[in-house]
């Protein structure tokens, strides 16, 4: 049997790694940071495809965002077609859910003429569909998405629940200290 060969590639000047998470699913992100504790490599990482949330979206309510979510789920599937149409593709990853394919950045001076300040804002639709009798949406996240994990020689693994907690205020910190050392 052959050996499967690194997780780490380099794409123009920004490393590529592929993150896994606990249920063996996969993410390629771009290697933002490095930062060294208890003896691990911790890495920050940002997808190289587009994150997208899905939302439940009802007349006269605030969009609703459908926290769990099933990879065989009917609904994912209505939005694989909408997104084909796109020429876009729905993939069903590690941490989040993204789409691949070429999108539309958005409009910076559109964004900023928004006013008031609730969840609507920080999200953008990418599209929307109806799954049954009800409507949902795809959108992307205006603020950056980042991942972390822990790297185990060339593999990423996602650093999750206690040791997330653990280790995510001491990585902000060392961010934060290199941010200021600039």
């Amino acid at each position: 049997m052959a050996s499967d060969p690194p997780a780490m590639t380099g794409s123009g000047d920004v490393p590529t790694v592929q993150v896994r998470d606990g249920s063996g699913r996969q993410l390629l992100c771009f290697l933002e940071q490095l930062i060294p504790l208890d003896g691990h490599d911790y890495a920050l990482l940002t997808p190289v495809d587009t994150p997208v949330c899905l939302f439940r979206l009802r007349e006269d309510d605030d969009p609703e965002l459908v926290e769990t979510l099933d990879a065989t789920e009917p609904i994912l599937s209505v939005a694989d077609v909408v997104l084909q149409e796109h020429d876009l593709t729905l993939v069903r990853s590690a941490v989040t859910l993204t789409v691949s394919g070429e999108l539309e950045e958005p409009d910076p001076d559109e964004l900023e003429d928004e006013e008031g300040d609730d969840d609507s804002e920080t999200y953008e639709l990418l599209v929307s569909f109806m799954a049954g009798d009800e409507e949902y949406g795809l959108y992307i996240p205006l603020d950056p998405f980042f991942v972390v994990a822990r790297m185990d020689g060339a593999d990423a693994v996602m650093v999750e629940g206690e040791e997330f907690e653990r280790v995510q205020p001491r990585i902000e910190a060392e961010l934060d200290e290199r941010e200021s050392d600039d």
